[in-house]
């Protein structure tokens, strides 16, 4: 299916691996240019010479922390008129809540629901003048189905989903949508490392603990980066024009609603 994007511009935030990448690979597959963006410049590098080689497309990099006025200036400054902002960060590692000061608690809260209304308001006004923009915020699972120790994480993005939720509907007639994607069980760093993180503190094997994890899972498996990246880039086509302030769960069926 051709999705319309070819030659369009998209920013990705935290795409040098991951989700984020999933989801930058599949819009070069489209034909967008791309701006991708991590904090490793290392890992950065390789990750836009692997979309290059894969997809013949234009890949630019920041390395840059997008939490930060000086990172999101960066990305700005290569590319001030987006017609696709993905919004991605990293989440707040596993913590109980009692543990949380003020300063962890706004550092979360800065991250997953400031850092990407600010970039939003930076590239909105743009999108809607052109008559064409495409929002896709990453948040998780855990908005709907708390998971213990992810508290923070799942407060912010709850916060940026209930934030948003007026605002995709005050631009869906300039042709700019705004939508989330919640993403389950993903084969990610992430997952591996929360799977690390209960093996040691129940000493069982990380492969027991996992194999616990899939068992609540109805399609038996982690979902793939690849198959998160092709959902994101259908939300940014020229298909998914009727469809906005919708959050979709990418989980395996995990999350048990008939609504």
């Amino acid at each position: 299916m051709d999705l319309g994007l070819s030659g369009k511009k998209a920013i990705v935030c935290a795409s040098s691996r991951g989700l984020g990448k999933g989801c930058a690979i599949a819009l070069a597959e489209a034909g967008c240019e791309i701006i991708i963006n991590g904090r490793d410049a290392d890992v950065l590098g390789k990750t836009a010479a692997e979309i290059r080689e894969r997809t013949g497309t234009i890949v630019h990099e920041i390395a840059a922390d997008v939490s930060t006025a000086e990172g999101q200036a960066a990305l700005l400054k290569q590319c001030p008129d987006p017609d696709i902002l993905v919004n991605n960060n990293g989440g707040p590692p596993f913590r109980d809540f009692r543990e949380l000061d003020r300063e962890a608690l706004l550092q979360g809260v800065s991250q997953n629901m400031i850092t990407p209304i600010e970039l939003i308001q930076a590239v909105i006004d743009g999108m809607c003048q052109r008559g064409f923009g495409r929002i896709v915020n990453i948040t998780s699972s855990s908005v709907y189905m708390p998971i213990p120790g992810l508290d923070l994480s799942s407060g912010a993005r709850a916060g940026l989903t209930s934030f948003l939720a007026g605002v995709a509907r005050s631009v869906a007639e300039q042709n700019v949508t705004i939508n989330t994607l919640l993403p389950g069980k993903m084969d990610t760093d992430r997952l591996t490392v929360s799977f690390q993180s209960a093996a040691a503190k129940t000493g069982a094997s990380i492969e027991e603990v996992k194999s616990n994890a899939l068992k609540q899972v109805p399609a038996g498996r982690m979902g793939t980066p690849s198959e998160f990246g092709n959902t994101c880039a259908f939300l940014c086509s020229t298909h998914a024009a009727y469809i906005t302030g919708q959050n979709l769960l990418v989980d395996g069926g995990l999350y048990p609603s008939a609504f």
